[in-house]
């Protein structure tokens, strides 16, 4: 006695209960198909056969009683294994056709094998052999709605066999097709049944189900009749070629999980992606407009931020970012400021940590040209001034080493000073001025600087020898300060404690001095900056977010729309991850679309600030961090949709509208 492949005992499915009234659609089915078997199921409209064929083809569960597919019960198999048999062993004929409206001729009969893990040349060939067998060699480019009705349902024949298609359940097969189409579907079924696949035709039409071997009339939900319908072959005698239960059996023990098959239904869902994309291209481009602002908005808001920043720091740097200044300072109140020698500069200039060394002997002097005076900050500085501030000169030159040493009369002015007195002169070079009623002249103009945070425009001093100074102006030698240029920018904060450390020792421990740095000027100003740019950022994100918002909008849209589709891919043989996979891919390929857009507009609108002169540094990390946290955005809010969908139950997927 050989193992049917399907055996059903005593199936009963109910809907309803609790608040809801029960209604009993199977009442107690006892059935058993054979492999090679050719079986109608008839009965009218709500007779239950329909309940009948999605638990025969395990899209839905009973309530009550065994289902033993090939021996085992189906009710021990989880989901995954439940997709497996599916796929293995059903092939599913509808009479909506239910092909996917997105794809062509070749692609929905590809989908079973994809979910199969058919390797894609041997995928391509199989479908295309298929449809040049039922005549649509010509078609395999065409969408559904490019076919006939006929030619739809020859499609939906070919998916069912593309992965074998053991058992075929036809429902209501013809119903939707004119008498020719519909026959010659039926041809095709009888030539399948002969050829040993098992096809369970479910009709309520009488003339469709003599075609069949075997007739089984139901009727509210029970099982009124069950005869062969002809004489000359028993219904479960066995065919050459038809596929026995042992083998089911054995390829359900072997073969319930394939791990072999997600690069394939990965690239097909990257492909449905895109052309679902394409077909709805103007509500994606409303979605895609979120992502592209998000993305542009962080990367521009950064990039400003960002060259902002570099402008200031450039500012604060021109002022000396390894500079120290060192003066006296009194140790308490009570006590009498303490004095840098040039003995003191002597032994700081020769600290390794030590670039250049320049005292500096200066106040603030009336300066006078002609009939206008100007109050101006006038240094003593030697030959090191234009190398340790970054300060050159744009007109005329500087002092030189002679000059130094003869004491000689000579000043270099700074921008605001020759604006100041030289307005109405195309040049001051050779001029005198008076420096506290003593006579200079001029011999340079120092380039525009401006002012750091918080200073005095810097650009209005003078700059004459220290010896000059010290000797015509201010009657001392020692120095009122002492500026440093550390040798390491990056390690100011090393030289300045070996210089105090110096200090310390050569003024017998005392700390009558001061000494400080630009350093954590410049520090603060970065920080401030960046807290600035971390501002800016966040509230670009904000936008981000609300393309997120978009893109479970749309998802959840997409998910209510396909959920035919959902249906068909679940009948195909398709797990929950696979369609989970579908969608969460859906939802990524809409954020890597609008983040590469959303950084080709930021590069577009960077472009247009730097030709208005607008500070902007972009990022290759603020790009890319842009642009992963447009694809995080993504997958967080189009999870949600997916995992929606990949919950659905085929059966109310497959009749939804």
């Amino acid at each position: 006695m050989l193992t049917p492949l399907i055996e059903l005992r005593d199936i009963r499915k109910s809907y309803g209960g609790g608040d809801a009234p029960q209604v009993d659609v199977l009442r107690g089915i006892d059935l058993s198909i054979h492999a090679g078997e050719f079986v109608a199921i008839v009965g009218a409209s709500g007779s239950g056969k329909s309940t009948l064929m999605n638990i025969l083809g395990c899209l839905d569960r009973p309530t009550v009683g065994q289902y033993l597919f090939a021996g085992e019960n189906v009710a021990q198999l989880d989901t995954d294994e439940l997709a497996w048999l599916r796929r293995e062993a059903f092939g599913f004929v509808f009479q909506g056709y239910h092909l996917i409206p997105s794809g062509s001729a070749q692609e929905n009969v590809e989908m079973p094998a994809i979910y199969a893990g058919t390797p894609a040349a041997e995928r391509h060939a199989r479908a295309a052999a298929l449809l040049t067998r039922l005549g649509l060699a010509g078609r395999t480019g065409n969408r559904p709605h490019q076919l006939s009705g006929g030619q739809q349902q020859r499609v939906s024949i070919a998916r069912a066999l593309m992965n074998g298609g053991h058992i075929i359940l036809a429902d209501e097969p013809t119903g939707a097709l004119d008498s020719h189409s519909g026959a010659e579907v039926m041809t095709l079924l009888d030539e399948l049944a002969s050829q040993g696949h098992v096809v369970i035709l479910i009709t309520h039409d009488r003339e469709v189900a003599a075609r069949a071997k075997r007739i089984i009339e139901i009727r509210d939900g029970l099982i009124i009749s069950d005869t062969p319908n002809t004489h000359d072959q028993p219904a479960a005698e066995p065919k050459p070629k038809a596929l026995q239960a042992v083998d089911l059996r054995q390829r359900l023990a072997d073969g319930a999980e394939h791990n072999g098959a997600w690069k394939a239904e990965l690239l097909d869902a990257v492909q449905a992606a895109w052309r679902v994309m394409w077909i709805n291209r103007f509500r994606t481009a409303l979605t895609l407009l979120g992502i592209i602002i998000g993305v542009a908005s962080v990367v521009v808001m950064l990039a400003v931020g960002e060259g902002s920043k570099r402008q200031v720091m450039a500012q604060m740097g021109a002022f000396g970012s390894n500079i120290l200044y060192v003066s006296g300072s009194a140790p308490n109140p009570r006590t009498p400021p303490g004095i840098i020698t040039m003995n003191d500069v002597a032994a700081m200039a020769a600290l390794p940590q030590v670039k250049r060394i320049m005292p500096v002997n200066g106040a603030e002097a009336g300066v006078r040209f002609g009939n206008v005076d100007h109050m101006a900050y006038v240094g003593g500085n030697d030959t090191n001034f234009p190398a340790i501030f970054n300060w050159p000169v744009v007109e005329g030159s500087y002092f030189t080493e002679a000059d130094e040493r003869a004491a000689a009369t000579v000043a270099v002015i700074g921008k605001r000073v020759r604006d100041k007195l030289f307005k109405d002169l195309p040049s001051p070079i050779g001029q005198y001025i008076l420096i506290e009623n003593v006579p200079f002249q001029v011999i340079g103009v120092l380039a525009e600087k401006g002012a750091s945070s918080g200073d005095k425009d810097s650009d209005d001093r003078i700059a004459i020898p220290y010896s000059a100074a010290s000797i015509r102006l201010f009657g001392s030698y020692n120095p009122e300060y002492v500026v440093i240029a550390a040798a390491d920018a990056r390690k100011v904060h090393e030289a300045e404690k070996a210089i105090e450390q110096l200090l310390l020792r050569l003024h017998n421990g005392k700390r009558d001095f001061e000494l400080t740095n630009n350093a954590a000027m410049i520090q603060a100003e970065a920080r401030t900056q960046n807290t600035l740019s971390l501002m800016l950022g966040s509230i670009a994100a904000i936008s981000l977010l609300v393309g997120g918002i978009g893109v479970m909008n749309i998802m959840l849209m997409t998910v209510r729309e396909r959920t035919r589709e959902i249906g068909i891919r679940m009948a195909t043989g398709a797990r929950q991850r696979d369609i989970l996979r579908q969608f969460l891919t859906e939802a990524v390929m809409l954020t890597v679309v609008g983040g590469v857009a959303g950084i080709g507009l930021a590069l577009l609108v960077g472009g247009a600030l730097i030709l208005s002169s607008v500070a902007v540094a972009f990022s290759l990390p603020a790009a890319l961090g842009a642009f992963a946290c447009a694809l995080v955005t993504g997958v967080i809010f189009g999870f949600m949709p997916a995992r929606k969908a990949a919950r659905l139950d085929p059966v109310t997927a497959l009749t939804s509208e």
